[in-house]
């Protein structure tokens, strides 16, 4: 039950506390119509107001510094408005306790909350917010000079608070960043995505800032170069018959590469004789680190406007090529063109069961062409993506003729090998042998 207390509306302290809250409602309505307004200015509206300000209108030059200072004047704003807002809230409970009497300490409250925050909602936000909403400019020109007069009171503590709020910003922004890439691996894990094309290329983004280039190079034994000394008709043959659009050129070895020739260069120049001075066409090459980040050679391939790089060791000797492909083909997958050899040209089907592969056949595309799970591969494949890097990797030594490495029913035998490099590699499966 509430119960007026007779003739207290009538005293002097109720009645100066009253004029109080009216005043600071008509402040907290003169505020939050001041931010709606500023903020709410479309550009043709600040348009205008430039335009008032080059007549040395005042209200038009407030507007423009508050705008401006936008972090100081809502800094500002907020807290003219929390200072208010509270004086209006201790006022109206004064008032409330001197003229009203309440049966429970729980009813009053439940009254001064309703009451006060609906005088708040109602004349110091809702109505003067709605106002300025329709006459942005005007109320804009008209509020600022005074708002600008009370943001240089109150700067001191509006540094503290932007300045608070910036490093706040900065430790957000910092655990933002901390987040592992093992965490958006193990996310991309547990992610339902549509296929499998799909999540490798999350995964190739994931994985792209810290993947390094030796792990994408073509190696230098797969590189297509030409010495400084051959023929014209040399230099043609080796474009026509590798499909290349560039190679590199070297002097004595391919760890003294003096450049790199472009198709585009040589085409113009197909009809001259073998004795043409074809160097006169070859450009600078690029090096780069094995142990870069790809990301890093995307960037320097993008500002320097070069598709391909001499990948060396910390001595300078060639390890290997990567070109802008490469780096792609790490997000998005294989990408194929004209070029490329077809996949069936890697191996040969010579009976049910048994097939012959080129070593370098990625393990992926051996799994997916005998039909066998690639995951069974994993405990002897260790970092290795090729079929031959595989045997390495398992024997770790040289590769010899004859070499064998079973994996579940799956038998491996290195058919043609050189000293160092292994050529072809026999594959049986036992399932599909001894059914037939």
């Amino acid at each position: 039950m509430i119960e007026i207390i007779e003739h207290s509306f009538a005293s002097p302290e109720i009645l100066i506390l009253l004029i109080c809250v009216v005043v600071l409602l008509c402040c907290s309505g003169f505020i939050s119509g001041s931010e709606t307004a500023l903020f709410s200015l479309s550009p043709s509206d600040l348009d205008k107001v430039k335009e008032r300000a080059k007549e040395r209108h005042s209200g038009a030059e407030a507007v423009l510094d508050l705008v401006g200072n936008s972090e100081y004047t809502l800094a500002t704003i907020l807290m003219l408005n929390n200072m208010v807002n509270i004086l209006i809230t201790l006022l109206s409970t004064r008032i409330i306790d001197r003229t009203m009497e309440f049966s429970s300490a729980a009813a009053e409250f439940a009254f001064v909350s309703v009451f006060v925050t609906f005088l708040l909602l109602l004349f110091g936000e809702v109505l003067p917010k709605v106002f300025a909403s329709h006459y942005a400019m005007n109320f804009a020109m008209f509020g600022a000079p005074i708002l600008r007069v009370l943001r240089k009171v109150t700067h001191p503590l509006a540094v503290v608070l932007v300045r608070s709020g910036s490093k706040v910003g900065e430790l957000s922004e910092s655990t933002r960043d901390n987040l592992s890439l093992d965490e958006l691996s193990e996310a991309i894990d547990i992610t339902q995505t549509r296929n499998d094309e799909e999540r490798q290329m999350l995964s190739g983004v994931v994985n792209f800032a810290d993947t390094e280039v030796e792990s994408i190079m073509c190696p230098r034994v797969d590189i297509v170069a030409l010495e400084e000394s051959v023929g014209f008709d040399v230099v043609k043959r080796t474009f026509i018959s590798s499909g290349f659009s560039r190679i590199p050129i070297y002097r004595s070895s391919l760890d003294e590469v003096c450049g790199v020739l472009y198709v585009k260069d040589v085409f113009s120049h197909m009809d001259e004789a073998d004795d043409f001075n074809w160097m006169g066409l070859v450009r600078s090459a690029h090096f780069v680190a094995e142990h870069k980040k790809i990301a890093e050679l995307l960037e320097e391939f993008r500002t320097k406007r070069v598709h391909m790089a001499i990948v060396v060791d910390e001595y300078g000797s060639t390890l290997g090529l990567v070109s802008l492909e490469d780096i792609l083909e790490e997000v998005v997958g294989e990408i194929s063109d004209e070029s490329d050899i077809d996949e069936a040209q890697c191996y040969e089907k010579v009976a049910d069961g048994v097939w012959i592969f080129d070593a370098k056949t990625h393990i992926g595309d051996m799994a997916k062409i005998i039909d066998v799970d690639e995951e069974i591969f994993d405990r002897v494949k260790g970092n290795a993506e090729t079929i031959a890097g595989m045997m390495l990797e398992y024997k770790r030594r040289f590769l010899r003729k004859g070499d064998t490495l079973k994996v579940g029913d799956v038998k491996l035998t290195v058919t043609e090998a050189q000293a160092r490099k292994v050529n072809r590699i026999k594959i049986e499966r036992d399932e599909l042998t001894t059914a037939h």
